[in-house]
């Protein structure tokens, strides 16, 4: 499948068809992208021993595809080649605090994306997987430390996953009830921000004095996880 633009539209299916709040959801993969690329912790849904399992793991975008990390994946592809998978990604913006329970909520950034995974095998490709994963959490660092060995890679379980079948929702602003009966109560109301920052590096502390982290990772204390450009 060919990379797609960001203006351009996702089909559309029976997984992914969007039922309730259709106002808060897309098919966009301009939205799909910018959800994916403000985090790299994914939960992965797969059928292991005849039993649904849902993990968390990383998760890293080359194009067109989804790379994820983890073992239980692999266990599911050997049992059931061809069984359908769902990855999902939740961005935590708010809570948004009404003046009843029933209008309270959460404001979030979700995306979710179903398909028949890959267990990737190939070594070169698992090496870009790979590289996608690592600069997905930490851009920079896949440079800067030691790559996988053969061995290394042989002992990792990587899986793809292409992104022709998402959606995504988004929910965003205040309470709903500021105009209604509800109102006259006098009672705050509002969103209580969520916000997750990286804080500063703490060293291995079997690190030799003199070595400080690297500009890619000292560079990111105080910046805010879960932010995709322009938020």
């Amino acid at each position: 499948m060919a990379e797609q633009g960001a203006e351009s539209e996702l089909g559309v299916t029976g997984r992914t068809r969007l039922r309730r709040m259709r106002h808060k959801g897309s098919h966009r993969r301009g939205d799909l992208d910018a959800v994916l690329g403000a985090g790299f912790l994914c939960h992965l849904g797969v059928v292991v021993d005849g039993a649904p399992m849902v993990v968390p793991t990383v998760y890293g975008v080359d194009g067109d595809r989804l790379y994820v990390h983890g073992s239980v994946a692999s266990r599911s592809l050997v049992q059931a080649p061809d069984g359908v998978v769902c990855v999902s990604v939740t961005h935590v913006d708010g809570l948004v605090l009404a003046r009843s329970v029933f209008e309270h909520g959460v404001n979030y950034r979700s995306a979710m994306i179903y398909g028949v995974p890959r267990l990737v095998t190939d070594p070169e490709e698992k090496l870009r997987g790979l590289k996608a994963l690592t600069e997905q959490s930490a851009p920079g660092q896949w440079e800067y430390v030691r790559q996988p060995s053969r061995k290394e890679l042989a002992a990792t379980a990587l899986v793809a996953l292409d992104l022709a079948e998402a959606s995504v929702k988004v929910a965003s602003g205040p309470p709903d009830d500021g105009d209604g009966p509800d109102a006259e109560m006098g009672l705050w109301a509002g969103v209580l921000p969520v916000e997750t920052r990286f804080g500063v590096p703490e060293a291995d502390p079997l690190l030799p004095a003199g070595i400080e982290p690297p500009a890619h990772i000292a560079g990111r204390a105080g910046e805010l996880l879960g932010r995709s450009p322009g938020r």
